[in-house]
C-alpha cells in the first residue's frame, strides 16, 4: 500500500492551498484517513480526520478553516486550507488505517504518506 500526497507549497497569509492523498495497492477497506502535520522542533499533530462514513474531526486550530473530505470511490482524501497563518507551516503528512483481509485472517495497519510542505508567509 502506498500513499501519495501531493499540493504542498508555498501560500501568504489568508490564503488557501488543497493537498490529497491517494492510496494505491491491494486492501480490503479504508477505515479512517487524516492529515497529521509537524513544524520544525515540534512532535507530530493531528490535523484533520474523516471516517469511512463521513464522520469529521479537526485540531481546535485549524477548525473553521480547514476542510477534509474524501472520495471513496478513488481512495482520496483532501484538504482544503484557507485562511492560512504562519502558524500552519510545517510538513504535512497524509494517514489511512486500512484493513486486509486474508481468507479467514483480518487486521488494520496504518499507513504514512510521504510528507508534503507547506510554507506561509506573514
Amino acid at each position: 500500500v502506498q500513499l501519495q500526497a501531493c499540493g504542498g507549497g508555498l501560500a501568504q497569509s489568508g490564503g488557501s492551498l488543497r493537498l490529497s492523498c491517494a492510496a494505491s495497492g491491494r486492501f480490503f477497506v479504508i477505515n479512517d484517513m487524516g492529515w497529521y502535520r509537524q513544524a520544525p522542533g515540534k512532535e507530530r499533530e493531528l490535523v484533520a480526520a474523516v471516517s469511512s462514513g463521513g464522520n469529521t474531526k479537526y485540531s481546535d486550530y485549524v477548525v473553521g478553516r480547514f476542510t477534509i473530505s474524501r472520495d471513496n470511490a478513488k481512495n482520496t482524501v483532501y484538504l482544503q486550507m484557507n485562511s492560512l497563518k504562519a502558524e500552519d507551516t510545517a510538513a504535512y503528512y497524509c494517514h489511512a488505517n486500512i484493513r486486509h483481509v486474508y481468507g479467514s485472517t483480518s487486521y488494520e495497519a496504518d499507513y504514512w504518506g510521504q510528507g508534503t510542505q507547506v510554507t506561509v508567509s506573514s
